[in-house]
């Protein structure tokens, strides 16, 4: 019976190997190596001493960042509300249906809402107000990614929200807690698992975006994944280019790290 189940596990090994194990094995290879294939340090230290790498570093944290407590914002009352409706479940599939969408085809839609003779600007021609370019800045990159991005937090954050034991929120409130009491003191705290859970769901993805960046902030906004974009379509320097890619998967993984979930249980509906 063992080795039946052994065997199953097979398959997802392979898979396992060839596309995770390998990948990331020629990235590592690429990173530490030169032009001539010779061992070397000499990419990790251009991009340390690069003025320009950093500051892309600080673009794309400082964006992650900004992108995932904008989602996290409006998402946790949007999850809380749906949690509370009677049918939930349609209402998060509302919530859900934008994923299926490519993400190209989403991208052009807001290019053609946001452009000078877009939906947007004729609205506000509406009232008198001059067309605009309301594309290629930093407030139309993060409004198009955390657009994008939002069902990814409300998912898991609604998944917590809905297994809190509700005999729990009603002896809150038998014990004389108002409701902005329970909120802060008992549900919050009881759904922080799920908030973790988008948080790496948001900001992970967030560090790497690169064709959001190109057709919505243009070339006004860089990161590292429209710098490793460059590397590896542009100029050719896949060492540089893998280089940043190590990095980035360094930072994805320390991310993990800090919001990794230290409890190891949560109550849940009917549990004890």
């Amino acid at each position: 019976m063992k080795r039946g189940k052994l065997l199953f596990a097979v398959p997802y090994a392979l898979w396992l190997a060839l596309f995770v194990v390998v990948p990331l094995a020629l990235l590592f290879f690429q990173s530490m190596t030169n032009a001539s294939g010779h061992l070397t340090f000499s990419n990790f230290s251009a991009y340390f001493s690069s003025g320009t790498y950093l500051m892309m570093t600080f673009n794309s944290v400082f964006y992650a960042f900004l992108i995932t407590l904008i989602t996290l914002a409006l998402s946790y009352p949007t999850a809380y509300l749906l949690s509370q409706l009677k049918n939930r479940q349609f209402w998060l599939l509302l919530v859900i249906l934008p994923t299926w969408i490519n993400l190209l085809l989403k991208t052009y839609a807001f290019i053609g809402m946001l452009s000078r003779d877009g939906t947007a600007n004729s609205f506000l021609a509406l009232f008198g107000i001059v067309p605009k370019q309301l594309l290629f800045n930093d407030a139309s990159f993060v409004l198009v990614a955390s657009y994008i991005e939002i069902p990814f937090m409300i998912l898991p954050i609604f998944n917590v929200l809905n297994e809190i034991d509700r005999d729990l929120i009603q002896a809150s409130r038998d014990l004389g807690a108002n409701s902005w009491q329970t909120l802060w003191r008992l549900i919050v705290p009881l759904s922080m698992p799920g908030v973790k859970s988008g948080v790496q769901s948001v900001f992970i993805p967030s560090l790497s975006l690169f064709m959001i960046t190109r057709l919505i902030g243009g070339n006004r906004v860089i990161t590292l994944g429209t710098a490793i974009e460059e590397h590896f379509l542009t100029t050719q320097n896949w060492h540089m280019g893998s280089t940043i890619g190590v990095i980035l998967i360094l930072a994805m993984v320390l991310t993990m790290v800090v919001t990794r979930d230290r409890k190891k249980t949560i109550l849940r509906r009917g549990g004890k």
